[in-house]
């Protein structure tokens, strides 16, 4: 049975730490991924590759010693991809309580043993919440798709994603 819902937890520690004393976003961002990647490996019961990363938003600072918890849900399947939203919280390992610091999703496309992309099992939601999390994701393709022309268009990039280079007259 696929699992929809995935939590890392763990300490952060002092090798996370930027030059103003906080967890590195580098090192959130690396967390997010494999929040993701075990949500949507859990669902999916297959490798899956990380393929877009978007909205993510640092709401606080984690600090050095807090307990960081990484809460990955599946929110829309296609074909052979899934979106993952992800929540980041944080808090002190002494109390309860975690404190949102911040929250992103992620698509992942499921890889078969020969490498190309594979079928992922649909995911239907039931709840109006999970209604609302779905349209959120398939409103997050729209808005990225519309990035994605304006950056090849004002960047003058070609399909590969490589800058062009400038003619000499």
């Amino acid at each position: 049975m696929e699992q929809r819902q995935s939590i890392l937890r763990f300490l952060a520690e002092p090798g996370h730490v930027n030059f103003g004393g906080k967890v590195h976003g580098g090192a959130v961002m690396k967390w997010v991924d494999q929040a993701g990647y075990t949500c949507a490996a859990a669902w999916t019961g297959s490798y899956c590759v990380t393929v877009y990363v978007g909205g993510i938003h640092f709401i606080h600072p984690i600090q050095v010693g807090n307990v960081v918890e990484l809460r990955a849900e599946v929110i829309r399947t296609g074909t052979t991809s899934l979106h993952i939203m992800i929540d980041i919280y944080a808090g002190d390992p002494k109390e309860a309580e975690r404190r949102r610091c911040g929250h992103c999703v992620a698509v992942f496309v499921a890889l078969s043993d020969d490498g190309r992309p594979r079928p992922v099992p649909r995911w239907v939601p039931v709840t109006e919440h999970d209604r609302a999390l779905e349209g959120s994701a398939e409103r997050l393709m729209e808005l990225r798709k519309a990035m994605e022309d304006e950056m090849q268009r004002s960047l003058h990039l070609r399909p590969d994603l490589t800058p062009e280079t400038p003619a000499r007259t």
